[in-house]
């Protein structure tokens, strides 16, 4: 199948500090692309590829799992270590997962993270009936364009697969039991008001990662997809001095906050 007009991959050849940027689950790289470009403006080298089974249509999503979604990023982390002195890795909702497990699989590879409502768990009685449903049901109603920007829109599936689902539940299983291993500074941004992804996601990465460089930064204007949504501006000037200052080699005091406290600045 063609990609949808807009989903399509985006790379950039800039500096020699690089950025990995992963999209959601049945989303695309059109959630992230204003992100991208504006990274790439302030001359970074900018990989934000297309997941296995997203960007076509729903049913292609059906015959992939994580392990797809994840063999992806994985190898453009691996392409980029080879070209460039620093690498970060960056994501939205799954593609937070994603991010981390890079992390926490690669050490000392990747020099930061920054997660913008990070998901950590498929929520609700439904998950469970999972294992079964996914044979009985072929897909549920989708979860795409939880944005506040009237104005705005996701390029995301209707539908979501529920043998995709079982998998990404699995997935979530598996990058909980490795934050642990997360020991890179983290920039965490996250919606109070997210119908998507609920606060105790970004709560249990907070508890679970091992960084001591964390900063977490409420968006307070926007829903899940807060890259398209009113709070993208302060986004990508949050990930961007993010980038600039750990690119630079300087280093702030360890210590967790938020917005109003002395580690959020």
């Amino acid at each position: 199948m063609p990609v949808l007009a807009g989903a399509e991959p985006f790379r950039h050849e800039g500096g020699e500090a690089a950025v990995l940027l992963c999209h959601g689950f049945t989303g695309s790289p059109q959630s992230l692309r204003p992100w991208a470009e504006h990274l790439a403006d302030r001359g970074l080298t900018v990989s934000l590829p297309l997941l296995p089974g997203h960007g076509t249509r729903w049913e292609d999503l059906r015959i992939t799992g994580w392990q797809d979604w994840y063999a992806e990023v994985d190898r453009e982390l691996r392409v980029l270590c080879e070209r460039r002195e620093k690498v970060f890795v960056a994501g939205l909702s799954m593609g937070g997962a994603l991010a981390l497990r890079l992390a926490a699989r690669h050490g000392d590879a990747v020099s930061g993270v920054v997660v913008v409502n990070p998901a950590n768990k498929v929520h609700g009685l439904a998950a469970h009936a999972l294992p079964v449903l996914r044979h009985l049901v072929p897909a549920t109603k989708g979860i795409a364009s939880d944005i506040a920007k009237p104005d705005s829109r996701e390029l995301g599936y209707d539908r979501v697969p529920l043998h995709a689902a079982h998998s990404l539940r699995q997935f979530f299983r598996t990058v909980d039991r490795e934050l642990p291993q997360v020991t890179q500074p983290v920039l965490l941004l996250r919606s109070p008001q997210d119908h998507v992804v609920p606060p105790a996601d970004s709560a249990r990465v907070l508890s679970r990662i091992s960084s001591t460089d964390v900063k977490e930064v409420l968006l307070e204007q926007s829903y899940h997809v807060a890259t398209l949504d009113h709070d993208a501006d302060r986004i990508f000037e949050e990930s961007s001095a993010f980038i600039d200052r750990l690119a630079s080699g300087l280093r702030e005091e360890p210590g967790l906050g938020k917005e109003g406290t002395t580690a959020g600045g």
